[in-house]
């Protein structure tokens, strides 16, 4: 049975597709996992990647990518697959995610056209989004750009990561050196090819909370860019980073001053604790 406690991406016999019972996405999504090597880019503290390491995206089968998403697409639109693994759960998505960035992928844009198709073939509809998860790191490379661009065509969105909004918190808590300036170029960018929420993960850090400059400096980075809104969620599963263990939840109290901080400057704020 899935649950919201456990996401662990294993699915027997399966190299890249997963399912999860996700908070945010409000139902069952179908992760595509280009990155069964563990390997990331950034280094966040909240990851809950075992074994994580930096690096990039493997080599990517295409054509066992498309076996694996059909084949459990049947067993969920077509077989009895949901009623017996997530009774109480409805398909919500498809979303590139997983173990690592996955637009860190030299297939990534030819894997969005793999889905979009499957997506079309199983008549998923609007109800079912093709979706991205990203800490839109690689905006520059041009791959990545059509990738995003084609998704945004056929109607899915991007989740852009933006967990903090100056080179000191970025360092700290995604464990990658990164100009806000920069992140901020990069989520206007993502937002002008595709509709784009920002997602930010929101935690006491050595059992403190942010403090308004810090709440200043990340709302200074989502600022420029015409994004859909902010979903704000907290560490509801445990880090299996080092540095994980400076890491612990937020009260409701907590989650509605950031939330408002947000709502203040117009944007729609969706909170996930």
């Amino acid at each position: 049975m899935l649950t919201v406690s456990n996401h662990d991406r294993v699915l027997d016999g399966f190299t890249y597709v997963y399912p999860v019972l996700s908070r945010r996405a409000g139902g069952v999504s179908v992760g595509i996992n280009l990155n069964p090597n563990n390997a990331c880019n950034w280094q966040c503290v909240y990851c809950q990647v075992p074994d994580l390491v930096r690096g990039k995206a493997p080599k990517i089968d295409l054509a066992r990518l498309e076996s694996e998403l059909r084949a459990f697409l049947t067993a969920l639109c077509r077989d009895d697959w949901l009623l017996h693994n997530a009774p109480e759960g409805a398909l919500r998505d498809l979303a590139f995610s997983g173990n690592g960035e996955p637009t860190s992928a030299v297939e990534f844009a030819d894997a969005v056209a793999l889905a979009i198709r499957l997506h079309t073939e199983f008549d998923l509809g609007p109800a079912v989004v093709l979706r991205l998860i990203t800490n839109g790191s690689l905006l520059g490379q041009a791959r990545v750009r059509e990738g995003i661009r084609r998704l945004g065509q056929a109607g899915g969105e991007v989740w852009f990561k933006v967990d903090a909004g100056s080179t000191s918190a970025i360092e700290r808590i995604n464990g990658v050196r990164v100009a806000p300036k920069t992140m901020a170029r990069n989520l206007a960018v993502c937002a002008a090819l595709c509709p784009t929420w920002v997602q930010t993960c929101v935690f006491r850090w050595d059992g403190l909370v942010l403090d308004d400059s810090e709440l200043d400096d990340w709302l200074d980075v989502l600022a420029g860019a015409a994004i859909r809104g902010v979903l704000l969620y907290g560490v509801a599963r445990p880090s299996q980073q080092p540095a994980g263990v400076r890491i612990s939840p937020l009260s409701s109290e907590e989650f509605d001053r950031i939330a408002s901080r947000a709502k203040e400057k117009g944007l729609t704020v969706h909170v996930n604790p």
